[in-house]
């Protein structure tokens, strides 16, 4: 023991001996992650390994209260930091000390700790707050979600704000613990594995573990009254999923679609390699939104993605994501169609296996669909702008600049690059360029000028995705075929439309 506390103060020591002397050292983090979209969002100068979430939620007067516990390393000396945060905060600690605190902008919440933070060093920043989340706007909109029993979190870019602070950005990823009191009756839904439901004096909580790094606007959560369905996958995965009570005409349609996760997880497996999570489902609550969002091994469905009945296809996408955009996340987002053009492909690839479609007839239907003078060309899925970063483009085209890049460089290539590109930036975050040097190893190809082509030049390319060597798809600028009528329309293309809402927040 006398060891143990000897080389702890020497240890202490030199970190104290570390610390420079100049206060003029230590200076503000910056509050913005550098994001050319979203310059506010996130923050600089340090990084967030965990975030321990504890909240109380009424459902009836969508009255939250909670502490967030947040782990995290100083990149640089600071004097003060800023997390994002919408509701109203009643106190802050860090490593153990009484900070203080101020608001400014839409969503900064600055905090300028007792003892300045040494670049290197952990900090333990405890934040107490409470609000009425529905009630709070900024930018103009909530991402909080009410329905007749309860309230979601579930939105992008941004959900965070409403319920726990955070470094909102997609670059810092960290593990949760999530866990929430509700009057007894009530339900809650989030990331992970479940790993305990305990009632105590009229009130039940939920805890929620996700144990691999997770960006924070795929955390979600929900609470109100919901069927639960827990299975395995055939290769022995923990599946979860969940539907409001009151989902009415939807209710069927919803669960038929929802159910086959299990299976198409695995499928997915198939060509994107091991699935990166400890579980997976998905959860339609009774809202009235119109999009599906990849929350991380919890995907959220509005129900009038099944107003038109089942649509394996919108989960065929959802669960694509948990490879292309939550295990390995954009960098920026510029990077979108890391995201979108691939979770569009693998719808492609999922009409293929139904016999509705290749992704050949796919991507020509999509370009012979758009004349040169469309604005749908003037959408550069590698990077959109921020009021295009959810484009029918970004999706669409960026699929059939996928397909083109199989054409490119054969289905042998292309295949190993489909697969290899998850396990080579598992858990991490990856730019366009990244993924196409990785396309240009794996392949032994230059592929700089199809990537300008069809991902960075705001024109309809001059021929469409044709395989090397087939006749072009387009002997006129607009024409599909050489008499100028479409491609016939894959039998799947309708319900692949249906999903385009996905990202179509209400604000």
């Amino acid at each position: 023991m006398r060891k143990r506390l000897i080389v702890s103060a020497a240890s202490a020591l030199s970190l104290f001996l570390a610390v420079p002397a100049s206060a003029t050292d230590f200076q503000p983090g910056a509050a913005g992650a550098g994001d050319s979209y979203y310059p506010t969002y996130g923050n600089g100068g340090y990084r967030v390994s965990h975030y321990d979430i504890r909240l109380k939620y009424q459902p009836a007067t969508d009255e939250l209260e909670g502490t967030t516990t947040i782990l995290a390393t100083a990149t640089e000396n600071l004097s003060r930091f800023n997390l994002d945060f919408a509701l109203n905060v009643q106190e802050v600690r860090v490593n153990g000390r009484p900070a203080t605190f101020a608001t400014s902008g839409e969503q900064e919440l600055e905090i300028t700790p007792a003892r300045p933070l040494a670049k290197g060093g952990q900090a333990t920043v405890v934040v107490r707050y409470k609000g009425v989340p529905s009630t709070v706007k900024k930018y103009g909109f909530t991402a909080w979600l009410r329905t007749p029993d309860g309230a979601v979190a579930a939105g992008e870019p941004e959900s965070a704000w409403w319920w726990f602070p955070s470094n909102d950005h997609p670059s810092d990823k960290a593990t949760f613990d999530v866990s929430v009191q509700v009057p007894d009756g009530n339900q809650v839904i989030s990331n992970g594995i479940l790993t305990g439901a305990t009632s105590q004096a009229g009130w039940t909580r939920y805890s929620w573990r996700e144990n691999k790094p997770q960006a924070t606007y795929l955390a979600t959560l929900a609470v109100g009254k919901f069927d639960v369905t827990t299975d395995t996958t055939p290769s022995g995965l923990p599946v979860y999923n969940a539907y409001s009570k009151d989902l009415g005409e939807n209710a069927d349609a919803a669960r038929a679609s929802v159910e086959r996760t299990g299976e198409l997880v695995d499928w997915l497996s198939g060509y994107f390699g091991d699935y990166p999570f400890s579980s997976v489902g998905g959860y339609v609550p009774n809202v009235k939104t119109g999009f599906a969002l990849e929350t991380q091994t919890r995907v959220f469905y509005s129900p009038r993605q099944f107003a038109r009945g089942t649509n394996t296809s919108v989960v065929v996408h959802e669960l694509a994501h948990q490879w292309y955009g939550d295990s390995v996340s954009v960098s920026h987002w510029s990077d979108i169609w890391l995201n979108e053009g691939f979770a569009r492909y693998a719808q492609f690839l999922w009409s293929e296996h139904e016999n509705e479609g290749t992704a050949q007839e796919l991507a020509d239907y999509v370009y012979a669909s758009h004349p040169a003078d469309d604005a749908f060309w003037s959408v550069k899925p590698g990077d959109p702008g921020a009021a295009d970063q959810f484009s029918n483009a970004v999706y669409d085209r960026g699929a059939v600049a996928i397909q083109a890049l199989r054409n490119a460089v054969g289905d042998d290539a292309f295949f190993r690059i489909l697969k290899g590109w998850p396990a080579e930036h598992r858990y991490g975050n990856a730019t366009v360029q990244d993924f196409q040097a990785y396309a240009e190893k794996i392949s032994g190809k230059k592929l700089g000028d199809l990537f300008t082509t069809w991902l960075f030049t705001a024109a309809k390319p001059a021929t469409g995705p044709a395989p090397a060597g087939a006749a072009s798809l387009a002997p006129g600028a607009d024409a599909g075929r050489a008499d100028g009528q479409l491609p016939v329309e894959p039998k799947s293309w309708k319900k692949i439309q249906e999903t385009n809402s996905l990202h179509d927040a209400e604000h």
